[in-house]
């Protein structure tokens, strides 16, 4: 069982995020600014003045099967951190909650409607916020160690905590998102994604039954950041 800590700080729920829950990235945003585009029930998100982002890293020796299509391997991956990334949400707001505050345990993959890139919240933004990276070219959270490879979930709470500040760009002359995208949807500059090619891929993949959800990973494998593992033969 994670030991708790016994005073609920920045630098404590950090440690024990990352020591005790297995979690590998922590950030804290100020989210008074941006609840208002939540989508919750009406008054929900006016309780929680901060978020809590969490990030857990994607494995490239499972990104490593991936070549032009996403594979069931990555597709299983995938839901394991997802369910992991819950989980851990759930006993941290346990923990704040036991300590008289509110948390609200947002989940991992929470998307409303694919198409039109809509959920309860957006991740991205709040691990944006919290410090855990920058949007880069791919429309993905690059964080400067991982890259795009890890999957976030969010907590929202009323406990007052210390909170980070946003990463400036930092793809730089770095395109190597760019020639694998097999929907062509990254351009040169940031902010001109195309979500609905991309979307439209994402449901090729899946009436193709190669998959059984929109996803498909060619761009997170792109985008390892500074942190590689040694592949055999290379």
């Amino acid at each position: 069982m994670a030991r708790a800590p016994e005073v609920l700080d920045y630098e404590n729920l950090k440690k024990f995020c990352l020591e005790e829950l297995g979690l590998d990235l922590f950030g804290v945003a100020d989210i008074r600014e941006v609840r208002s585009t939540f989508s919750f029930s009406p008054g929900l998100a006016d309780r929680y003045d901060y978020a809590i982002s969490l990030g857990k890293e994607i494995l490239l020796s499972v990104l490593e099967d991936i070549k032009e299509t996403p594979t069931p391997l990555y597709f299983h991956h995938y839901r394991q951190l997802n369910v992991f990334l819950d989980r851990a949400a759930l006993e941290l707001s346990a923990l704040i909650n036991s300590r008289g505050y509110l948390a609200l345990p947002v989940a991992a993959s929470q998307v409303t409607d694919w198409k039109n890139q809509k959920a309860h919240l957006p991740h991205k933004k709040i691990g944006q916020l919290a410090g855990l990276g920058w949007l880069g070219r791919n429309n993905l959270l690059v964080n400067p160690v991982l890259g795009a490879r890890f999957r976030l979930v969010t907590v929202l709470t009323d406990l007052p905590l210390k909170t980070d500040s946003p990463l400036p760009f930092g793809c730089g002359d770095c395109h190597r998102c760019q020639p694998v995208c097999p929907a062509s949807a990254i351009r040169d500059e940031p902010g001109q994604f195309d979500h609905l090619a991309c979307f439209a891929k994402l449901k090729e993949f899946r009436d193709r039954g190669l998959v059984g959800q929109y996803i498909c990973g060619i761009c997170v494998k792109a985008c390892y950041g500074q942190k590689r593992i040694k592949v055999p033969g290379r």
